[in-house]
């Protein structure tokens, strides 16, 4: 493997990382309705789980409701279980053929251990891309010692993996910085 193509490689994954982390961020409740805090939620149905999002529509007529209706008026039940058993903290309420869900305001202790959850997820991204950087590095020392690449190439390249490493922390730590002020703003 070439050096060009570790050092790709390792962009790509630290690219990912950093996308999973903002979708985790995604499905925080700060407040305000967003599909993606249900859309996730396994539910029993057909004989099979199934997401919700793949069973029913999800909107937001207002800013802290969800209504999700069911395809099919036999999955209404449950999905009312599913969104029950989940730690959403949300009563679901059925009425006839849709569910509604009604966020409530978050109190400030919430908003306190809502931004220790975000720090969490944003350590374990910063894990995740030194954990990609370990192995490019690896990879590369790998290469050098089957004797393709020189000595001031592997260098060189462990630099660059170090600066993108870099920026990705940082591209993740400002992901960090704009979802602790979501969530902090009543």
């Amino acid at each position: 493997m070439a050096l060009d193509d570790i050092l790709l490689e390792a962009e790509e994954k630290m690219t990912k990382t950093e996308q999973v982390v903002q979708h985790e961020f995604a499905g925080l409740r700060t407040g305000r309705a967003s599909p993606v805090l249900v859309e996730n939620i396994m539910v029993e149905a057909y004989g099979s789980h199934m997401r919700i999002r793949e069973l029913a529509g999800i909107t937001t007529p207002e800013a802290r409701v969800l209504l999700i209706q069911p395809w099919d008026v036999s999955t209404v039940h449950p999905i009312e279980k599913a969104i029950l058993k989940s730690n959403l903290g949300v009563t679901p309420t059925v009425q006839g053929k849709v569910i509604r869900l009604v966020l409530p305001e978050l109190s400030q202790e919430r908003r306190h251990d809502m931004v220790k959850i975000v720090r969490k997820m944003t350590e374990d991204g910063r894990v995740a891309i030194r954990h990609v950087r370990r192995d490019a590095i690896e990879a590369v020392k790998k290469e050098s010692k089957g004797g393709g690449i020189a000595e001031d190439q592997v260098e060189g390249s462990e630099k660059e993996i170090q600066k993108l490493t870099d920026e990705y922390i940082a591209k993740i730590d400002g992901h960090l910085n704009a979802k602790e002020k979501e969530i902090m703003t009543v």
